[in-house]
């Protein structure tokens, strides 16, 4: 490559080979490492340190690292790093199945971490030393400014805290995404001062990212796209739990809840989320904005039909023809996208503020309304919090939806206790599946248990259900009324590889 990308003259000298960068990275390092849900992460040099670890482990030697991210990462770097053992510690989110198999096992250890806590938390030091910072980004210029790639995520506060640093310059992406980034970061007590964002659309940052560039020991130039993972078209239960939420909005609307256009939303990833996407992109309302941690394909769409105004987030995550349209109409997607850190995009001052509304999956929810996001069977970590907590602790109007059964049927996603707790009853608003939409809010544990089983269940275990709550009533009584001896039996059940 010409290096045309790398325009400032010190910055220049220090280009390398993936390789060579991948030496300045030592055994116990901890790394602070861009990328989120599969964008932005780096594209040669966490592929060429897996080498190495591999190399030495041959040799005998130990070579581990800490890995700190903004969320999940693509492949080659979660998977070929974990494949060969060289991770201590990952946080905060993780996706790839190898890395989530050494997770469980106890290979390794994993923080799971709300997103917008992770840069406070680094600053204060309770990760221990981020010594190196591998970040990617679209250009160098002149003065040493980074215009940020696909994701911005902790970026920022890894260059802020790294001793070292290695900048991946990727040219795959188009030098028009200068002018997308939002890069605001928030000040440490006491002396915090209010965000000033008052609506999704407002700037109040910088386009760029700065560096000392000083700590640049490395420049590796790439070209190559990201590596997310394409979502399937959505089934019939995902647009029946979208035609659930769209005919609630409506009523909100109705009801003076919510203006014609509703409020902000949030969405997680996945089939169900663009499912959503799609169903307000077909729905009656109009002019709808977004601030959130992701934007996906559904979410392109929606500005494409005009549908979507804005759309704030902190990384784009797009299956590959989507990423070729982004691309190839980034003169317009900019004008209505902006990436911001994730300690902006999920930072609860502005959620409240906004008044988002806040729809995340989930692995299973109890007949009171807790929810479990991440632990299957209570124990086996699947993905990570995420950004779920710090929206529905914050939003206006917290919303839950899942398919009501998983594994072909044999498992329910509602159950009397759920086995690990993500977000507790207090939070959760509305609980959502294929078979209704429950709106827990002002309820009791014991008016929110009946409308539960009796809205979102499946109909094969919703007598089962009901059986529970009659006989804990009976027997037990109080406020939230359990059957200790076997409100986990299902589970128990699953974990013998039977039906609940």
């Amino acid at each position: 490559m010409s290096g045309s990308r790398i325009l400032n003259s010190a910055l220049r000298s220090k280009i390398m080979s993936a390789d060579e960068a991948a030496a300045f990275i030592r055994p116990g390092d901890n790394i602070g490492m861009s990328g989120f849900t599969g964008s932005g992460s780096p594209k040669a040099v966490a592929s060429a340190l897996a080498k190495r670890i591999g190399a030495a482990h041959e040799r005998g030697e130990d070579f581990r690292v800490g890995m700190l991210t903004g969320a999940s990462t693509s492949p080659d770097v979660d998977g070929e790093l974990f494949k060969v053992d060289g991770v201590s510690l990952r946080l905060p989110y993780q996706s790839d199945p190898e890395c989530r198999s050494r997770i469980n096992s106890g290979e390794a250890y994993y923080t799971d971490v709300h997103l917008s806590h992770v840069a406070q938390n680094a600053i204060w030091g309770h990760y221990g030393k981020i010594r190196v910072a591998l970040v990617e980004v679209v250009a160098i210029l002149e003065d040493g400014r980074l215009i940020p790639s696909t994701a911005v995520g902790n970026n920022p506060t890894w260059l802020d805290l790294a001793d070292e640093v290695i900048i991946e310059v990727n040219s795959s992406f188009s030098t028009k995404m200068e002018g997308m980034h939002d890069i605001y970061q928030v000040a440490l007590p006491p002396n915090r001062q209010p965000i000033p964002l008052i609506n999704p659309a407002d700037r109040i940052g910088d386009q760029y990212m700065r560096v000392d560039l000083n700590k640049v020991v490395a420049v590796v130039e790439t070209n190559a796209p990201d590596r997310d993972t394409a979502f399937s078209e959505p089934d019939e239960n995902s647009r029946m739990i979208a035609n659930h939420i769209l005919e609630f909005f409506q009523n909100e609307v109705k009801q003076g809840r919510m203006p014609k256009n509703l409020l902000p939303f949030q969405s997680g990833v996945g089939n169900v989320a663009n499912a959503v996407m799609a169903g307000l992109n077909e729905g009656p309302f109009s002019n709808l904005t977004s601030y959130t941690e992701v934007l996906q394909d559904g979410m392109l769409d929606m500005i494409k039909s005009g549908t979507l105004s804005i759309a704030s987030a902190t990384a784009i995550s797009l299956s590959a023809a989507a990423q070729t349209d982004f691309f190839n109409n980034i003169d317009e997607y900019r004008k209505r996208i902006i990436l911001r850190p994730q300690e902006i995009s999920n930072h609860p001052e502005i959620i409240r503020r906004l008044g988002i509304i806040g729809m995340n999956g989930l692995l299973e929810a109890d007949i009171y309304g807790n929810v479990n996001s991440t632990h299957v069977l209570g124990t086996r970590m699947m993905n990570g919090l995420g950004g779920s907590g710090d929206f529905t602790r914050n939003a206006y109007l917290s919303i839950f939806m899942t398919p009501s059964t998983a594994k072909g049927g044999k498992l329910s996603c509602i159950v009397p206790m759920v086995a690990h707790v993500d977000h507790t009853e207090h939070d959760v608003q509305v609980i959502v599946t294929e078979h209704g939409l429950a709106d827990l809010r002002g309820l009791a544990p014991r008016q929110r248990a009946k409308l539960i089983i009796e809205k979102c269940a499946a109909p094969q275990f919703r007598p089962m259900l009901e059986d529970y709550f009659a006989r804990a009533q009976k027997e037990v009584s109080g406020q939230t009324p359990h059957l200790l001896g076997e409100a986990y039996n299902w589970h128990l059940r699953a974990l013998r590889g039977e039906s609940m």
